[in-house]
Order: structure tokens, then C-alpha cells, then sequence
């Protein structure tokens, strides 16, 4: 059945996320509700009310050590000149730490200072005071000791202090129950055979990790076709069973974008669209008293808001106040430009060089979970910001501790399959290291290591007039600054086309000739800078290239966008060929070699850095891969 249609509807405003998250909060009404559960799987949970010791810890006098009990006015005329004798069971017992101590001694005197006699005889030199070494009754618990507040999230050791205290239940908030309803026609699960149009459901998943860890209940609905009837029936079985619903997906202002117009219909609707890049079509609302969530279909989009209003509701329920990130200070290792109005939330990748915390922004497209995933804090521009210089001083909250990003060895420049093994294998060896890389081309990575924004930079810059690899280009920008090139890769650049070449593409002149759409690498790649010498030895203009201007950051991202059209050409490496399933003609062998300062290649990070290079382990894993051969001892070149 058809049923009612709805018209295309923009964005009711563009409110300050703030605000609406306080007006949601006021909205969340719902009477909190307990529960008692056993002590022992109490773990995460949070307290409903004040929880009080019904005994003592320790509940007896107790041995603090391991020796002899005594009465300390017996032995005040022990001395190293006058050896004092204790009979066993009259004046003293061996006791262990943690024993009882009988009513008729006081204090405890360490094995270590006593010298037995005999069986029932010990002596000792120096006099014990009252109640050393004895742990009195309630040392650590005291019988109707308020051992948590009402809001306490109990901890591993807050259950041994429960147990002590012979609390074996414990009373605490339930957790808020969140359906989380995934819509859209194109949603497949992942276990389902892919087809143009359709897309992986996974964000639903990503949701109930995030509420797991908040305190809630997720309950992950099956996938709702783009239907409004459809929606409207999961979404009044939802609040039926749930204390938060959230929809995934229909809450922009696209044709089948339906969720704001049934909210509508079923209950009020508080906020559609909120002032944030990126997270602005978000719809808050309400049906028969239960708060319901609209996130975008973007996946980063849809994090950000769900942290933004779903985790303050999860918090108010559980009464306990939200968790925010450590911050701290970094520099800004590229400009960023922001829009005024809007809160802007960039996730950002940052080293530690040169005893500077230095912060480049990943890309900001909303669709790209690994931006997400790769990133290492959040830098929120006030939407009365423009942007912010590069060089600029700014704050930014940390996704990871302190001392993983301390540690983390900073690689810019060119893409490489290989950077990726390198890490795994310094990871094995030292676990408190890692590898950060950001693929911004050859040229980039250069000026990179030039201005102390990172520790490694992988080129592989081809002079055109010497056809040297790299050398020349350090000279001009980089002579005197106490930098090293470390000879690195043997690889091979060539021709990534579709299985079969059914163009029959094998030089420049082809590509502009069969009008091949080309996926170019962006300006200042190696590669970038190989193909312009391509076309300028055959003489052949970027104009009549298709695609010249379009850019792609990475071998694998042009292997992909060959793989999905078959008039379609890029130049790479094999490796990035082989993945895709591509063919590959080889056009010219290079050197892809290492820059650092002399500093860091002398440091104990770069000193593990080429021992595992140069381990057989990485070697052979690399020859697994072809079209590489890791350099043999080379020398390093400094300048």
C-alpha cells in the first residue's frame, strides 16, 4: 500500500547545539527505576542509593605482620644488653598477618626480630609499644561506614570494598533501554552479496558499542525500508519497550527523508537541524513521553550526534555527570578554515616533535569513518570563528592517553602499502610505540620534516632534468638543517588498469588519444610528478588528459576509482595493482627513501625504527607483497 506522502522539507532551523541539548534534557522526564542485582556482577554499574557497611574490615583485632604476639608491658626491659626470654603460649603465640590477636596481648613483634631458643622459648632485644603491627577493629571499614554515594559508577576494587563490608546485592539504576532503528531501502547486512546501491548496515552496531559503554541497554532493531508506514510502526513499538529510541538515518532533507514528519504526527519535535559541521540534520523529539533521537546516515555525522544528545540522556538517567576528555594544547600544522555560525568539530591527527605537540587535520567529509577512527583528539571551532592559521596555539580534546600520542612515531609524505608493515612490526617489538601517518605526498612530507611537524617523511621526488631520485630537492630546500636521507624501497611505478587493458593502454599519448578517464595523485605526489614528465617527454598537454585535475592521496584510493570503471587509467605502484585486481605495465623503477632530522635518526625511536626495517621479519613481508625490494644496508646520505 502506498499510503500518505510527504513533501521534501529543508532544515526548521539551524539552533545552537547547546541549547538544544539543555531543551532535550529538560524534555527527559522519565521516573528512574532500580533494581537489585548480585554484588559480584555489579561491575559498571551505578548505585541508586547510599550504600553502608554492615560489618567491620577487619571485624578483629588482626595481625599486620607475620611474628609473635605479646603483651607490651612484658618486654619494656628487653634490651641489646639484656636479652629478654618469652615462654610460648604464656607470654606470647606465633601469629601470621592477618590472624587474630588473643585478648590478652597488644602488640606484635616481627619474626624478623625474634631468636628462638628453643621449642617454647624465644628471645628478643628491644621492647614492643601497645598495638604495634595490629590492625584495630575497623582500620579500613567501619560498620555503618557510608562506603558509596547515591551516582557512584562502582570500579573492580569498589566491589572488594562491598564484599568486605558483606554487601552481597547492591541497589542500582537500571539501565535506560535504547532501540536504535537503522532506516533505508539500500541497507544490506554485512553477511549480504554487495551490488551497486547498496551499502554495508554497520552503524547500528557502532551505536550499541557506544551506548554499551555509556551505562545503557542497546537494543539494535532490524533494518526498516525507506516506508513510512514501516517507520511509523517501529518507531511506536520502540517507545513502547525502550526509554530512548534513536532512528538512524531520514532526518536530512532528502525525498525519502521521512523521520521529522512522523515525529510530527506521533508527538512534538523539538529541534530539526542544530548549528554543527559535521552533525547539522539532527531531529530531537518526543512520542508518548519517550525522547527519540533522528541522526544522520553519514557515519561521523551520526557519532558526533549521538555523543552530543544521546550520551547527556544516558547520563541524566544513570545520575552521573558526563565524562569529558582530557585536553591540551597543540600547533596547528596546517590552516583551517571554518564557517561562521556553525560549530565546527575537525577531527585531527597529532605528534610529538621536537618537545611540540603538532596537530594536522584528517579529512572533514562527513561519510568517512576512518577520519573518525584515525583520529587522536577533536578541535571544536566556535561557530564565531573563522578558522584558525597555521602556527596558531589551540585546544583540542584527546580521543587516546597522553602518553600514546608521546609516543606514536609522526610519518607525512607519500602513501605507501608498506608504512602500514612497518608499523604492525615496530608495535611487536615495542608496544609503546606506533606509527601516525598521513598520506599528503612527497613534497608535503618534505616541508613537513623542514618545519618540525613530524619525524619521518617517505619521497620519492624525480628531478626531471638529472632523473635523481630526491637528492636534489633536500639540497634546495633542506641543505644545512641537520636532516638524513635513509635509501629505503626498490619500486615499481606503472600503469593500473582495468583487468584486460581493454583500451589497450600503454603510454600517454593512448590516454589522450582514447579519451580514458586518468585519476591523477594530487600535486606534489612523486608519482604526480612522474606523469607530468610522462606527458612532457611525449608531448602531450594535461588538457588533453580527463581527470588530470582530479586528485586522489593514495595508490590504493586510484587503484579503487580504476577498479570501478573500465575506461578508466591511473599510474601507481604494483602492490596498490594487485590488490585491486588490476592490470599493471610497468613505466619506471624508483627510490622511495626516508627523510628525518639527524636528531630523530639518532634517538632510541629511530634507532628501533631501523632495526625494523632491516629486520628479515618486515623483509620477508615485504617480498611477499611484490614489486619491492627493501635496500640492503644502505648508507645513510646526510646533509
Amino acid at each position: 500500500m502506498e499510503g500518505k506522502r510527504y513533501n521534501r522539507k529543508i532544515y526548521l532551523e539551524d539552533k545552537p547545539r547547546l541549547q538544544a541539548k539543555e531543551e532535550l534534557l529538560t524534555a527527559f522526564e522519565l521516573p528512574i527505576e532500580t533494581e537489585w542485582i548480585k554484588t559480584t556482577g555489579s561491575l559498571g554499574r551505578v548505585t541508586a542509593e547510599p550504600v553502608f557497611a554492615k560489618v567491620s574490615m577487619p571485624y578483629y583485632h588482626a595481625s599486620a605482620m607475620d611474628g609473635i604476639a605479646v603483651n607490651a608491658e612484658d618486654t619494656y626491659e628487653a634490651h641489646e644488653k639484656n636479652p629478654l626470654h618469652l615462654q610460648k603460649d604464656e607470654q606470647f603465640v606465633y601469629v601470621d598477618t592477618g590472624n587474630a590477636i588473643p585478648p590478652q596481648f597488644n602488640a606484635v613483634i616481627m619474626i624478623e626480630y625474634v631468636h628462638v631458643v628453643d621449642e617454647n622459648t624465644i628471645e628478643i632485644i628491644e621492647p614492643a609499644t601497645p598495638w604495634q603491627h595490629i590492625r584495630p577493629i575497623g582500620e579500613d571499614i567501619t560498620q555503618e561506614e557510608m562506603l558509596f554515594p547515591q551516582g557512584h559508577m562502582l570500579r573492580p576494587a569498589d566491589l572488594g570494598v562491598l564484599l568486605a563490608g558483606q554487601i552481597t546485592e547492591v541497589s542500582v539504576t537500571k539501565k535506560p533501554v535504547v532501540t536504535i532503528i537503522p532506516t533505508g531501502n539500500e541497507l544490506v547486512s554485512a553477511e549480504s552479496t554487495l551490488a551497486s546501491g547498496r551499502i554495508i548496515e554497520f552503524n547500528g552496531t557502532v551505536f550499541s558499542g557506544f551506548i554499551q559503554d555509556w551505562g545503557g541497554k542497546p537494543i539494535l532493531h532490524e533494518i526498516v525500508r525507506d516506508q513510512p508506514e514501516k517507520i511509523k510502526e517501529a518507531l511506536l513499538n520502540a517507545v513502547e519497550t525502550s526509554d530512548i529510541v534513536v532512528i538512524n538515518a531520514g532526518s536530512s532533507a532528502g525525498s525519502k527523508d521521512y523521520t521529522v514528519h512522523i515525529l510530527e504526527e506521533l508527538g512534538t519535535v523539538f529541534t530539526h537541524g542544530v548549528a554543527t559541521r559535521p552533525g547539522k540534520p539532527v531531529i530531537l523529539g518526543k512520542i508518548k513521553n519517550k525522547i527519540v533521537v533522528g541522526v544522520p546516515g553519514y557515519p561521523v555525522s551520526a557519532y558526533f550526534a549521538l555523543e552530543w544528545f544521546v550520551k547527556p540522556l544516558i547520563c541524566k538517567y544513570l545520575q552521573i555527570p558526563e565524562p569529558k576528555r582530557q585536553t591540551i594544547e597543540v600547533k596547528l600544522g596546517r590552516r583551517i578554515v571554518s564557517t561562521m555560525g556553525a560549530e565546527d568539530f575537525v577531527r585531527m591527527n597529532i605528534g610529538y616533535v621536537n618537545g611540540q605537540f603538532v596537530a594536522n587535520p584528517l579529512t572533514r567529509n562527513a561519510g568517512v569513518t576512518m577520519s573518525y577512527v584515525k583520529a587522536d583528539a577533536i578541535l571544536v571551532v566556535p561557530p564565531d570563528q573563522l578558522g584558525y592559521e597555521q602556527g596558531d596555539m589551540v585546544e583540542v580534546e584527546l580521543f587516546l592517553p597522553l602518553e600514546e600520542i608521546k609516543n606514536a612515531i609522526v610519518f607525512s609524505g607519500s602513501h605507501d602499502l608498506t608504512i602500514d608493515l612497518l608499523s604492525s612490526n615496530l608495535k611487536k617489538q615495542r608496544t609503546d610505540m606506533k606509527i601516525v601517518s598521513s598520506h599528503v605526498g612527497s613534497m608535503a612530507g618534505l616541508m613537513a620534516i623542514k618545519k618540525g611537524e613530524a619525524h619521518v617523511a617517505g619521497i620519492h621526488l624525480l628531478d626531471p632534468e638529472t632523473k635523481e631520485y630526491n637528492i636534489s630537492y633536500i639540497n634546495k630546500l633542506l641543505a644545512g638543517q641537520g636532516v638524513v636521507l635513509y635509501p629505503f624501497l626498490k619500486r615499481t611505478q606503472g600503469w593500473m588498469l582495468p583487468k584486460g587493458n581493454p583500451d589497450g593502454i600503454s603510454n600517454v599519448q593512448d590516454l589522450a588519444d582514447k579519451q580514458v578517464h586518468y585519476i591523477n595523485r594530487q600535486k606534489g605526489a612523486g608519482t604526480r610528478i612522474l606523469f607530468d614528465l610522462q606527458l612532457d617527454e611525449a608531448g602531450v598537454s594535461p588538457d588533453d588528459i580527463i581527470g588530470y585535475n582530479r586528485e586522489m592521496f593514495s595508490h590504493l584510493a586510484v587503484a579503487a576509482e580504476v577498479k570501478g570503471s573500465e575506461q578508466s587509467a591511473g599510474l601507481g605502484i604494483f602492490p596498490a595493482a594487485k590488490v585491486m585486481g588490476l592490470d599493471f605495465i610497468p613505466v619506471a623503477d624508483e627510490s622511495y627513501d626516508l627523510l628525518m632530522t639527524r636528531a630523530f635518526f639518532e634517538s632510541e625511536q629511530g634507532k628501533w625504527l631501523i632495526s625494523v626495517i632491516q629486520s628479515s621479519n618486515f623483509k620477508e613481508e615485504v617480498e611477499k607483497i611484490g614489486g619491492y625490494a627493501v635496500v640492503e644496508q644502505p648508507d645513510p646520505i646526510f646533509f
